[in-house]
């Protein structure tokens, strides 16, 4: 009986390592293939040119690395989104943010979302599964084919939340960083999550550098669970003491919402939670049809509860709109079925 094949895009350096010795191949073998999958990423195993024939089909043969299906929507402001299809049909979208040198590729974690928040379309999607390791270094790779440039900063605020798929997410952290994987500084890689303890805790305890961002949304307890049902179950106190635990600077992510989060007194409260951690406050806009049941703060509101917060010694952001025509901003990540100035961006079979 034949064998599902392994993903090589899931292992990291060390256990393709070990997989090719076992195969009796010498140790350097390893970093070549590396290469081809991060460093000048390759479509199949039969571009390896510089592995022996034998070899190639052996790997053939034992695993397969990913290599979706994909169209993509082009921004006006050269934001691309790509909606990637998967080897088991399920589709998931990750967004290429240019600016300047600065790559920025925003990945997803999950197929939908089960978390629910008010205020994020991806969560009416659903929840459907979690993306393997490879899944998630996919996205990288295919990026990185198509636009033919190397991602310079990577974040975790695609669809899903990362630190409910841990496993998955902390092997795809050591492949992006290591310098035989892609080698991304981990000050260049950021996790965006709700705060889910458990794991909060796990990645605190990474010896990288690797930057924390939480969604926070809410200052208080009793708001912050009107938007965010995990409020009921990972309290907002609980989850600021938990990021006590990080040594690096953590940013606190916070969308304003019209008439529900935006007032100046909730900027004193947020005050009192980012001043004491250090914090660097991200505000952004809602983008208007994310949710339908919502309104976008004015202008004039969002600048005022910006300098309310430097009015505190507190640093924050108001950041500008990427992609908004065509849904690819924080929380607009969804499937698609009929989309404006969507193109084909070189279909692929599923796995090579």
């Amino acid at each position: 009986m034949m064998t599902e094949a392994e993903s090589l895009l899931g292992l990291t350096a060390e256990e393709l390592s070990g997989e090719l010795q076992r195969m009796g191949e010498p140790r350097y073998r390893a970093k070549q293939i590396c290469a081809w999958l991060y460093a000048e990423p390759v479509r199949s195993f039969t571009e390896m040119a510089n592995l022996p024939e034998a070899l190639r089909k052996g790997l053939a043969e034992r695993f397969k690395f990913e290599v979706p299906a994909s169209a993509v929507q082009v921004s006006a402001d050269g934001t691309r989104k790509y909606r990637l299809t998967l080897e088991d049909g399920e589709v998931i979208e990750c967004v290429w943010i240019p600016e300047a040198a600065r790559k920025t590729l925003c990945v997803s974690s999950q197929v939908g979302c089960a978390l629910n928040c008010q205020f994020c379309v991806t969560g009416a999607v659903g929840y459907q599964r979690n993306l393997t390791a490879g899944e998630i270094v996919a996205q990288i790779r295919h990026v990185m084919l198509m636009e033919k440039l190397p991602v310079t900063n990577l974040v975790f605020m695609g669809m899903g939340e990362p630190l409910l798929n841990w496993e998955a997410v902390d092997t795809a952290l050591t492949i992006l960083n290591h310098p035989d994987g892609f080698g991304i500084g981990a000050r260049h890689i950021t996790v965006s999550t709700v705060g889910i303890l458990p794991n909060l805790a796990k990645l605190a305890k990474r010896p990288e550098q690797f930057r924390l961002a939480l969604s926070l949304h809410a200052p208080t307890p009793a708001l912050r669970r009107e938007l965010m049902p995990i409020e009921k179950k990972y309290k907002l106190p609980d989850v600021v003491a938990a990021l006590r635990q990080f040594r690096r600077r953590v940013t606190l992510e916070y969308v304003l919402i019209g008439g529900r989060n935006d007032t100046l007194e909730l900027a004193d409260e947020l005050a009192k939670l980012a001043k004491p951690l250090g914090a660097l406050v991200n505000l952004l806009p809602l983008h208007p049809g994310g949710a339908p049941d919502l309104e976008p703060s004015a202008r004039a509101r969002m600048l005022a509860f910006e300098r309310r917060l430097r009015s505190h010694g507190v640093e924050a952001v108001l950041r500008r709109s990427r992609g908004l025509d065509i849904s690819a901003a924080c929380g607009q990540l969804r499937v698609e079925l009929e989309a404006r100035r969507e193109v084909p961006a070189q279909e692929h079979a599923g796995v090579q």
